[in-house]
């Protein structure tokens, strides 16, 4: 006589050990589309004109957009850590990559913020004061603003490729969410690390058609994923995955 191990409950009355985690991840999740959004429509003045540094520029439109930005590096290293004790169970070498992509991604963004707070700052001090020389201080907040644009490449640009191959690989074994939305960031990992590249080597740019259409993919499975975490928690774990 054989005899199957029963399945961990999920019955009514019964608590889900992972649901708090899941809806920590996603709410962490959804926090980061949150600011992140209005983070790049509020930092647009310093880098669209270069002279901003020279102008009386709408700093705290700029400086709540650096906040926000902070706060999409806090929320991404928070979806990481929340889900980690979970993606833990099915291969630790994963998850722990996975808190370290989000942790990088944190640390890059921390540095465009800091160079953007550095071109206020140089603003506030400098532009205006007799024998300051507005060829360098504008060469020098361009140079700042440059620094920003490549952390945003390599940062929210391309880090969250790495993590959807991470994270989407250990979902898609788990199966704890429906099977379609790592499948969408697996896809679109390739994708955006291939726009990247190119954009790395100059045959690309951030803002091209190319860019935004390998940029969907990834959105479309860091949202949906944040909204099942959020509202449904995750799949029940499957015996013997």
């Amino acid at each position: 006589m054989t005899i199957t191990a029963p399945a961990p409950s999920t019955a009514v009355g019964t608590a889900d050990p992972d649901r708090g985690h899941a809806r920590a991840a996603g709410i962490f999740y959804l926090v980061t589309f949150a600011a992140s959004i209005p983070a790049l429509l509020l930092i647009g003045p310093v880098l669209n004109d270069h002279n901003y540094i020279l102008g009386a520029g709408p700093d705290t439109r700029v400086l709540w957009g650096c906040l926000l930005d902070f706060v999409n590096a806090v929320a991404g290293i928070g979806s990481a850590v929340a889900l980690f004790p979970v993606m833990k169970r099915y291969k630790e070498s994963l998850a722990l990559g996975f808190v370290t992509s989000r942790t990088l991604e944190a640390a890059v963004i921390m540095i465009g913020v800091v160079s953007l707070l550095a071109v206020v700052t140089l603003r506030q001090d400098l532009a205006g004061a007799q024998g300051t020389d507005t060829g360098a201080l504008a060469t020098v907040g361009q140079a700042l603003v440059d620094v920003r644009d490549w952390t945003f490449l390599f940062g929210p640009g391309t880090m969250p490729a790495i993590s959807a191959i991470l994270l989407g690989t250990l979902m898609y074994r788990s199966r704890r969410v429906p099977r379609f939305m790592p499948v969408m960031g697996l896809i679109g990992a390739p994708l955006l690390l291939t726009a990247n590249i190119l954009t790395l080597l100059g045959h690309n740019t951030q803002l091209s058609a190319f860019s935004a259409i390998a940029t969907l993919p990834i959105a479309a499975w860091e949202l949906s994923i944040g909204i099942y975490m959020t509202f449904k928690g995750l799949k029940p774990a499957a015996v013997n995955q």
